[in-house]
């Protein structure tokens, strides 16, 4: 009988319920093109900032110690620091580390004094797009022609399968009258022949680079006389934003609690990416760039708090809605509601009558706007990241709770109304 009911309700009122069922639809597309967007807008931020530069940089451990006390990691440009190095074959590990997939690039550098155009010149080496093959059998492509790709770059990027050609900066190319195309001779600082450099592409970046020349890793290696070594390495990777546990980690990882350790480690915050970098390159040291991990940090957060507050008002908004159109339905069917109390029926069962009718309708609703709204993400991914938005598992329940409370919250007018209704005064027209 109560099903019946049920159904005599959904199809005498199937006008008012359908603007139920689409008010729902439009809060829930919302929502869940929100939730959609919000769930997957780290990676989608990060990848995006990744362009401006790496968040890592990791450096010889007696160098990194020695620029801490001296102040050395600021003088930039300078090729002449203590000879402290890691080795190139090392570098494959840090794609080897717990969060490995979210190392996007590294690039390694070394530099090197030469002369060209009768002038001193740092000749940075580094890997342009280098292929490797783990020790777990996996395979990587990275360097620095995806990590440098805001760069300015007239010609192409340099290739490690051609050993003479070199990327010039803007100003050095400026000064020395070259263009992308032009033969380059080089030489030692003590006048010794070092042959001649194809330039490949001439770039500007809007720092200190575009006064250097860029060449592969292994021909700086040999013209520096340091076989198989580097001086830094740059790494992109997909960080967390930092809390207070992350940043009482960086500053003594040894004062956590074990639970804390393990929060820590098994999140990616940039301090355990670049602890666990340490760890596995015992030689180096691991240290954030600041500047970049904050700002990640700074935009997520702000970016996923706007998307929160826009899902909270939209589901305010359909619960508004649903509450006035459920308490007119339970006004013009005061009569009905009357006569069945008369007949016996509780206030309890009248209710969940109500309430009922309510949530299917506003679970059809909901199930129409989960769709649309997942659309909706994909149009918002594609037009501000330029990717598409991958649907997130946790999205679907979290959606169908917040359809159970909007309806629930819409529905308390018309129930406490209901709770008030006297059949006595509904039927003799009061």
């Amino acid at each position: 009988m109560f099903w019946k009911m049920i159904f005599g309700a959904l199809t005498r009122q199937k006008s008012r319920l359908l603007l139920i069922a689409f008010t729902v639809a439009l809060g829930v597309s919302l929502a869940t093109a929100m939730l959609t967007v919000m769930f997957d807008v780290g990676d989608k931020v990060n990848q995006e900032l990744k362009t401006y530069g790496a968040n890592l940089n990791v450096l010889p451990k007696g160098l990194s110690m020695l620029g801490e006390m001296y102040n050395l990691d600021q003088v930039e440009g300078e090729a002449a620091r203590p000879e402290q190095h890691l080795a190139e074959a090392d570098l494959g590990k840090i794609k080897m580390i717990f969060w490995a997939y979210n190392i996007v690039d590294f690039a390694p550098y070394l530099e090197t004094k030469i002369m060209a155009g009768n002038r001193p010149v740092i000749l940075v080496g580094t890997w342009f797009d280098k292929h490797l093959n783990l020790p777990t059998g996996d395979e990587v492509d990275t360097g620095m022609t995806r990590m440098k790709s805001w760069w300015d770059v007239t010609g192409s990027f340099g290739r490690d399968d051609e050993p003479r050609g070199a990327m010039v900066g803007a100003s050095l190319a400026a000064e020395l009258g070259l263009k992308a195309g032009d033969a380059l001779p080089i030489s030692g600082l003590e006048g010794q022949d070092l042959g001649s450099l194809e330039v490949c592409a001439v770039f500007h970046s809007g720092g200190v680079e575009d006064g250097q020349i860029f060449a592969p890793l292994r021909l700086v290696q040999d013209i520096a006389g340091k076989p198989g070594l580097v001086q830094r390495v740059e790494v992109s990777a997909l960080t967390t934003p930092e809390n207070d546990l992350a940043r009482r980690a960086a500053q003594d990882p040894g004062s956590l609690s074990r639970l804390e350790w393990d929060t820590w480690y098994c999140t990616a915050y940039i301090s355990s990416i670049a602890y666990q970098i340490e760890e596995i390159m015992p030689g180096a040291r691991a240290k954030a760039v600041l500047q970049v991990a904050e700002s990640e940090g700074a935009i997520l957060q702000k970016t996923q708090l706007l998307m929160s507050l826009l899902t909270i008002l939209s589901l305010a908004c359909s619960s508004l809605a649903i509450s006035n159109l459920v308490t007119a339905s339970v006004m013009e069917r005061g009569t009905e509601i009357g006569l069945l109390k008369a007949l016996g029926a509780t206030t309890l069962s009248v209710v969940l009558l109500i309430l009922v009718e309510i949530l299917i309708t506003a679970f059809a609703g909901g199930i129409l706007g989960y769709f649309v709204g997942l659309g909706f993400a994909q149009i918002i991914g594609r037009t501000v990241f330029g990717a598409a938005v991958t649907a997130n598992a946790m999205a679907a329940p979290l959606v169908a709770l917040l359809v159970l409370l909007v309806a629930m919250a819409g529905s308390m007018p018309a129930v406490r109304m209901l709770l008030l209704l006297r059949p006595t005064e509904v039927l003799h027209g009061k």
